[in-house]
């Protein structure tokens, strides 16, 4: 069950290319934004898209794989657990921030709807 304390699941499209750092050890880290939209109904029975945007994290082995087969606009489904940090930046602002950090990963098709 423990598996289930901090477990998301998400669907989206990534919003620009993946960004890879190779640490001197070799390992990778790749990042990127996924874009997650959902459409429902407003009160006016108008159709309403809500697009979230998420800050996406892999390391090792999954940091290369998704850099191998992931570019912007891609759709993807990934299963992995939300991270919150805090940091200090340059001019000594606290910041905080939120990220997915990729566990597993798949490429979905993206199937084009006849006009």
């Amino acid at each position: 069950m423990s598996i289930l304390a901090n477990s998301v699941q998400l669907i989206g499209h990534l919003g620009k290319d993946v960004e890879v750092k190779t640490f001197n050890t070799g390992s990778k880290k790749a990042s990127f934004t996924l874009a997650t939209t959902e459409t429902y109904k407003n009160q006016k029975g108008e159709y309403v898209k809500n697009t979230q945007w998420h800050n996406v994290v892999a390391w090792g082995n999954t940091a290369e794989q998704i850099e191998k087969h992931l570019t912007k606009g891609s759709k993807v489904s990934l299963l992995g657990v939300i991270s919150y940090r805090n940091y200090e930046d340059k001019a000594g602002v606290k910041k905080s921030i939120t990220e997915i950090n990729v566990n597993e990963f798949h490429k979905l098709a993206v199937i084009e709807k006849a006009q």
